[in-house]
């Protein structure tokens, strides 16, 4: 049985295209159980503890009836829950949905459930007081500095500086670029977005140690319009990676689907779509050759966690720095080669095309030109 890591990659279409094959040397007969979260039929074991734990409190209990509620009777109960506590914001109300403080006929539902006559509502004693999701507090301002590139009422870019985790994530619940948003726009907070309340304005994130650009949407109709053009793969974003050894195409496309890799589970790894992998696609073209390493300008045509880290492993030329998916040799820059250096997308507003870029920042640029 070939490994999913020790893939071989194929060059297919003479001299411009790699491929990785997830071929039938991926499917074992008895699979390994994939665990997955957020999707049908799973458990949001979050909501089970809280609501667990409000189980022993007197609940306020509300039974929908057509004379005395059809102000909430074909509302989505997030909505609901503003009308009945308007002292909370939408965002709260969904933070208090997803921590278990309400539920639908005893059970946890999710936000955008639609309620119905005769379904029973469930308040626990602490909503409207908690702060948290789940078991994990709501981000809070922090004065953190926001290197922001552009800023209108709809959005803003930012260029993040290396170091800087996106949002809140175990092991970094304070110190993100979350907290700056929050601390630059204290309104974000109460935005009523879809938006996860953990990750207010998130559209896309960049990895701990990757600095480049993020856009970060201000209202609902925003973030909407632009997590539908990351859906439909019409939002461009292009990276500067310099990778160890010289590749033997001048441009190219990698495909492979990457999943959680099973055995060490902080990683990922190239995993078949049979075995819950997800289809992913990189295309990358060199930029120059740097004694016996390659600055390419790639650019993400999906965006799987750690893909082009993943994905130039795979081919064997890891990004320089990268200690969890390569071994470079020195001389090594200070911290991973790979820095987000454009982005553009449709102007969720005016409708045009804008495009913003960002140069190697001085401690990438000064490795460069050291080399």
């Amino acid at each position: 049985m070939i490994s999913e890591e020790g893939m071989t990659p194929v060059i297919e279409n003479a001299l411009t295209h790699y491929t990785i094959r997830a071929g039938h040397a991926w499917v074992e007969e008895k699979a390994t159980p994939v665990v997955q979260w957020g999707g049908k039929g799973t458990v949001d074991m979050a909501e089970q503890k809280d609501t667990a734990a409000h189980a022993s409190s007197p609940l306020e209990t509300i039974t929908l009836d057509a004379d005395q509620h059809a102000d909430l009777i074909g509302e989505r109960l997030d909505h609901a829950l503003v009308l009945l506590r308007p002292e909370l914001s939408r965002t709260r109300a969904q933070a208090a949905i997803r921590a278990g403080e309400v539920t639908v006929n005893g059970r946890a539902v999710k936000a955008s459930h639609l309620l119905e006559e005769g379904q029973r509502l469930a308040l626990a004693p602490t909503l409207g007081q908690r702060v948290s999701v789940g078991d994990a507090p709501l981000p809070q301002p922090e004065a953190i500095p926001l290197p922001v590139l552009y800023e209108d009422d709809a959005l803003l870019v930012v260029n993040k500086p290396a170091g800087l985790v996106t949002h809140p994530a175990p092991g970094h619940a304070t110190g993100t670029l979350v907290n700056a948003l929050l601390a630059h726009l204290p309104e974000l907070a109460e935005a009523d977005s879809e938006a996860d309340p953990a990750r207010p304005g998130i559209v896309h994130r960049l990895d701990k140690d990757t600095s480049g650009l993020l856009v970060i949407a201000k209202t609902a109709a925003a973030h909407t319009a632009l997590a539908r053009q990351m859906r439909d793969r019409t939002m461009v974003k292009r990276y500067l990676a310099l990778v160890e050894g010289h590749m033997d195409v001048a441009e190219g496309t990698i495909e492979a689907p990457i999943g959680r890799d099973p055995r060490y589970r902080q990683r990922m790894a190239l995993v078949s779509v049979a075995r819950g992998g997800r289809e992913a696609r990189t295309r990358f073209r060199v930029v120059r050759e740097i004694r016996g390493r390659t600055l390419l300008d790639v650019q993400l045509e999906t965006g799987r966690t750690h893909q082009i880290r993943v994905h130039l492993a795979a081919v064997r030329h890891p990004v320089v720095g990268d200690t969890l998916y390569g071994r470079s040799q020195p001389p090594m820059p200070p911290r991973m080669f790979l820095h987000a250096a454009h982005l553009s997308f449709t102007h969720p507003v005016t409708g045009e095309w804008v495009s913003f870029d960002a140069p190697l920042p001085p401690d990438l640029a000064d490795f460069l030109a050291q080399t």
